[in-house]
């Protein structure tokens, strides 16, 4: 089973702009106006996201001047990852089980 944060964190990358947001993000680190140029999306719109995906602890923040730079966490990335690809594994090597019907 996955944990309630494991739920979250796909909850979290379900939404298509911020799946976009952690996708550029992957490239290189960068600021909120780099990401409103890259997304199209309105700054104040952005900045909802980006808090929703630094409070489940996908992107960390670093300030500069009267910027702030954003940066992927790709070791939250790659533990869900492996945790999605644990539930692949145990699903093909158990596709043969059927319980019965009472």
């Amino acid at each position: 089973m996955l944990t309630s944060v494991e739920t979250e964190l796909i909850r979290v990358l379900a939404d298509p702009l911020r799946l976009k947001i952690v996708t550029l993000l992957a490239r290189e680190t960068l600021c909120t106006t780099h990401l409103v140029e890259e997304t199209g999306a309105r700054q104040t719109n952005l900045s909802n996201h980006l808090r929703v995906l630094r409070e489940a602890g996908v992107v960390e923040t670093e300030p500069c001047g009267r910027f702030t730079y954003y940066r992927l966490r790709p070791d939250v990335i790659a533990s869900l990852a492996g945790r999605l690809a644990d539930l692949a594994k145990t699903a093909r090597s158990t596709s043969d089980n059927k319980r019965a019907c009472p």
